[in-house]
């Protein structure tokens, strides 16, 4: 998670100060939290299900450098 704030701080939060026209960083709004949902129902009897959907999770993370790492 401190990967993704410092990628918010240094680059987001200065994108947004000027498309914005914001006279202060403290007017940007801020993220609160970040929720990913992925249905995963059958995994409860195949193991391998539950493999593949974390895989899929990290192999679409965007941006790479940030993705979660297990």
């Amino acid at each position: 998670m401190a990967r993704l704030k410092e990628f918010y701080r240094t680059e987001v939060i200065k994108k947004m100060t000027e498309q914005f026209g914001y006279s202060s960083p403290m007017q940007v709004p801020r993220i609160e939290k970040i929720t990913l949902n992925m249905g995963v129902g059958e995994a409860v009897a195949d193991k391998k299900i539950m493999e593949h959907a974390v895989g899929d999770m990290e192999k679409n993370c965007w941006p790479k450098s940030y993705c979660y790492k297990s």
